[in-house]
C-alpha cells in the first residue's frame, strides 16, 4: 500500500540533522541526568532551534489561527517535531521520566510503577512474547522500549527522527545491558525505510500524534508489519466532545499542540477512521481515560494537593502549583541571565507549562485523551 500523503512529505536529510545535533548537543548525550545535559548546549544552535520551533506559534493565538498556519505546521511536521525534542528532551527527563507518556494511577501506586504498568498493559493487550521482532514508532530516549524488553522478552527496534534522543536511548540500553535486544535507528515514521513485512508487531506510545496525517503513519506501520501482525497504540486525540467553533476548545487544543510539538491533532472519530483506512482490522479500542481510577491521569500536572497520596507527591504536585511554577520560571530566568542555562530554556519551559494547563483542562472537561487505546491487526491474507 502506498500512502496518498507520500508526495507531500518533508525531504529527509540525515547529514544535516547529524551536524546540527553535534553542534547543539555536543557530548551532552553521554551525561546521565536531564538537568546536567541541559547545561551543555551550544548557544547559537540553541537559538536556531528556538527560532525555528516557535516561528510556528508566536503571535498565532487560537482566536486568529488560520487554516494556512495549520497547513504550514503540517508541511514542516518533521522539522517542527525534531526541534521540539531538541529543546524539550532534557526538560522531560529532568521533570518527568525517561518514558515520555501519561498513564493511569491505581490507589497508592507510585509514579514510576504506574508508568511501567501502562507499558505492560499495552504489551499484554498485544500479546507480545519472547523474541518477537517489534518496532517502537517514536521511541523517545527508549524508556518504554527497555521496559518492553524486560517485561515481554521481545527484540525492539526504536525509530526516531531526533539524533539526540537516539544517542541517549542507545547509551541507556548499554548501561542496562540490553544492547543485544535493542537497536535505535534514525528515520521519519511517515516514510519508513524498512522493507515490507519486516516486524511481528509494532507499537506507538503517544508518538504518532506528531504525524501530519494519522492515516499516513498508520499506512506505513501497516506496510512494515508482517501479515497477521499486531499494532498497538496509545493515541493522543481530541474527543468527539471537542467543538472547533468553541473558542475555549480551540485554545485548549492549540495550547496542547504548541507545548507538545504537534502539528495537527484530530478527534477520536478521525483516529478510528484513519486506522481502518490504512487497512487494519480493529480488534480493540477504548479511551482508558474514562476508567474509574483512584487519581486522574493528569494529576501530576494539576498542582492540586487533594491528589497527594505519598511524600513523593508533595514534590510532584508542589512544583505545578502557582508558587512552584513561579519558582521554576525565575530559576531558569536567572540561569539564562548568568549564562549557566542556555537562552530559550525558559521560553520552552513556559510553553510546557501552558500545555500542562491545557492538558488538565482538556482532561477535566473530557475534550482530550492521551490514552486512546487501539489494537489492530494486519490481515493474514492480503486481498
Amino acid at each position: 500500500m502506498v500512502s496518498s500523503t507520500m508526495s507531500n512529505l518533508e525531504k529527509e536529510d540525515h547529514t544535516r540533522d547529524a551536524a546540527f545535533n553535534k553542534a547543539l548537543h555536543g557530548k551532552s548525550a553521554n551525561l546521565r541526568g536531564g538537568f546536567a545535559s541541559m547545561l551543555g548546549k551550544d548557544a547559537i544552535s540553541q537559538k536556531a532551534a528556538v527560532d525555528e520551533y516557535f516561528k510556528h506559534w508566536d503571535n498565532k493565538e487560537a482566536s486568529v489561527e488560520t487554516d494556512e498556519v495549520r497547513q504550514l505546521r503540517r508541511d514542516e511536521y518533521a522539522t517542527l517535531t525534531r526541534h521540539y525534542y531538541n529543546l524539550a528532551t532534557d526538560l522531560y527527563e529532568y521533570g518527568w521520566a525517561q518514558s515520555f507518556h501519561f498513564c493511569r494511577f491505581a490507589y497508592g501506586e507510585s509514579f514510576h510503577r504506574a508508568i511501567a504498568r501502562h507499558e505492560h498493559y499495552l504489551a499484554h493487550q498485544m500479546h507480545l512474547t519472547d523474541n518477537m521482532n517489534v518496532l517502537d514508532v517514536g521511541c523517545g530516549v527508549g524508556g518504554p522500549a527497555r521496559e518492553m524488553v524486560k517485561f515481554a522478552g521481545v527484540n525492539v527496534t526504536g525509530l526516531n527522527n531526533n539524533d539526540y534522543q537516539i544517542e541517549r536511548a542507545t547509551n541507556y540500553a548499554a548501561r542496562e545491558g540490553l544492547s543485544d535486544k535493542l537497536t535505535f535507528t534514525k528515520g521519519d515514521f511517515m516514510q519508513m525505510s524498512f522493507p515490507d513485512n519486516t516486524f511481528d508487531a509494532v507499537y506507538a506510545i503517544e508518538a504518532t500524534v506528531h504525524a501530519p496525517h494519522l492515516q499516513g503513519v498508520y499506512e506505513q506501520i501497516f506496510r512494515v508489519l508482517k501479515p497477521g501482525g499486531v499494532f498497538g497504540v496509545y493515541e493522543w486525540l481530541m474527543t468527539d466532545n471537542y467543538d472547533n467553533d468553541n473558542p475555549r476548545h480551540r485554545e485548549i487544543r492549540l495550547g496542547i499542540e504548541q507545548g507538545d510539538g504537534i502539528s495537527n491533532m484530530v478527534r477520536i472519530s478521525e483516529g478510528l477512521a484513519a486506522i481502518r483506512g490504512a487497512g487494519f482490522e480493529l480488534e480493540l479500542h477504548e479511551d482508558l481515560a474514562l476508567r474509574s481510577d483512584a487519581r486522574p491521569w493528569y494529576y501530576p500536572l494539576a498542582g492540586e494537593f487533594k491528589h497527594c497520596s505519598s511524600l513523593g507527591d508533595l514534590f510532584t504536585i508542589g512544583r505545578m502549583t502557582k508558587l512552584g511554577r513561579s519558582a521554576i520560571h525565575r530559576f531558569l530566568g536567572v540561569g539564562e541571565w548568568v549564562g549557566v542555562i542556555p537562552k530559550g530554556t525558559q521560553k520552552t519551559a513556559d510553553s510546557l507549562a501552558l500545555a500542562a494547563d491545557c492538558l488538565v483542562a482538556g482532561g477535566k472537561d473530557h475534550l482530550f485523551t492521551p490514552m486512546y487505546l487501539m489494537v489492530a491487526r494486519k490481515p493474514a491474507q492480503q486481498s
